[in-house]
């Protein structure tokens, strides 16, 4: 029977969305169950602050009743007003390997994007590059660290035999404990840079949370902007996303770097967030459900976490010829290992920063995993 594709529109039909990959990875021993009311929460378009911004439509493919997958299209104005072009988004796909359902779903929101001018539809992201992003396509034999994406190894054909080419790569580095290099080189270049541009590096302080987070957004818009896919936070989604973190954040591994001025206050120039890989305990947490055990589970596999990710690393652009970089990885290679933490991914990295793609290989960094996003011209 031939592939049927519907839109979303019962509450019903979003609970079918959110339960599919359940279902779908019960067998794959690298996949991490996601929480549920994270993924309810991420797809809410009536109260998550990225559809505030942003249009989209959640698709869901039938075959002889049962759902064999699913995606949702993504018109995301606030990208589109920065980069001033006419961009469509994919994201939350999920497939049976399958041509027919694939190009059924990918077709439904290429068309869907396309009937609302986007001239290119590029994904998976989800919902954005200020999420989880991108498709493994070298590393599915291992499980994904804390926000990062995994699937099939079959899901890059279906992608491509849809049409669907290399917009760009991005690179997650494993750094083990044995693989950490502390090179005299960049404790010099670090010591220079707190003497000669009074730089200092604070951690990040959870009891003025609010202050906080409004400062790393100012400092993360500037910073990124530059940035293949950079998609600027507004305020509320900023601190949505913040308020989801605080619960994992370790401020051990946040850290802030700031420039004395001539009147001796600090302005914030950088930071680099670092959070505990949580992944580790949720691989024990049944279907992604806190309840009746799950919570439990949680906690007592969470004291076990003895490995990291470095999630972003940046420095405003005022401030990027100053070598900050290198101050906060002679730090983190300190504070890593003294917080319980010998090990880290660095993920992602985008393929064309040169300067972070030398940094990951400068502390002993391999290159563990690769994640594409693609991208395809609409007619």
């Amino acid at each position: 029977m031939d592939v049927r594709v519907d839109a979303v529109r019962s509450g019903r039909d979003v609970q079918q969305f959110i339960n599919l990959p359940y279902r779908h990875y019960r067998n794959d021993a690298n996949w991490v169950p996601p929480l549920r009311m994270a993924q309810k929460d991420i797809l809410n378009r009536r109260r998550h602050p990225f559809y505030k911004t942003s249009d989209a439509e959640m698709f869901l493919a039938r075959r002889n009743g049962e759902i064999v997958g699913r995606v949702m299209a993504i018109l995301n104005h606030a990208h589109n007003e920065f980069h001033q072009e006419r961009a469509g988004f994919f994201g939350f796909f999920e497939s049976e390997d399958d041509p027919t359902t694939a190009e059924a779903l990918l077709g439904a929101a290429g068309d869907w994007v396309r009937s609302r001018g986007a001239e290119v539809i590029r994904g998976p992201v989800n919902p954005s590059t200020n999420y989880e992003c991108g498709l493994l396509i070298d590393g599915c034999d291992s499980a994904p660290r804390v926000m990062m994406t995994y699937n099939p190894r079959y899901y890059a054909g279906l992608i491509e035999g849809c049409g669907f080419g290399k917009a760009m790569d991005l690179f997650a580095y494993d750094i083990a404990a044995d693989y950490f290099i502390r090179s005299d080189k960049l404790a010099r270049v670090a010591e220079r840079i707190r003497n000669k541009d009074r730089i200092s590096i604070r951690t990040v302080n959870l009891k003025d949370f609010k202050r906080e987070v409004e400062l790393l957004r100012v400092v993360y818009n500037d910073a990124w902007s530059k940035n293949w896919g950079f998609v600027p936070f507004s305020r509320a989604e900023f601190d949505h996303l913040a308020k989801d973190l605080k619960q994992l954040v370790d401020a051990r591994v946040v850290l802030i770097a700031e420039q004395e001025t001539t009147d001796g206050a600090r302005k914030p120039v950088g930071f680099l967030l670092a959070v505990p890989d949580i992944n580790i305990a949720l691989k024990r947490v049944a279907d992604g459900r806190l309840l009746p055990l799950g919570l439990m589970k949680l906690l007592w596999h969470s004291r076990k976490i003895d490995h990291m990710r470095v999630i972003t690393m940046g420095v405003v652009q005022s401030h990027v010829s100053f070598g900050i970089g290198a101050l906060f990885l002679s730090e983190i290679l300190k504070r890593g290992p003294a917080a319980g933490y010998p090990k880290a991914e660095m993920s992602w990295v985008l393929e064309n920063n040169v300067l972070m793609n030398r940094a990951a290989e400068l502390i002993g960094g391999r290159l563990a995993k690769k994640y594409r996003i693609y991208e395809k011209r609409l007619r």
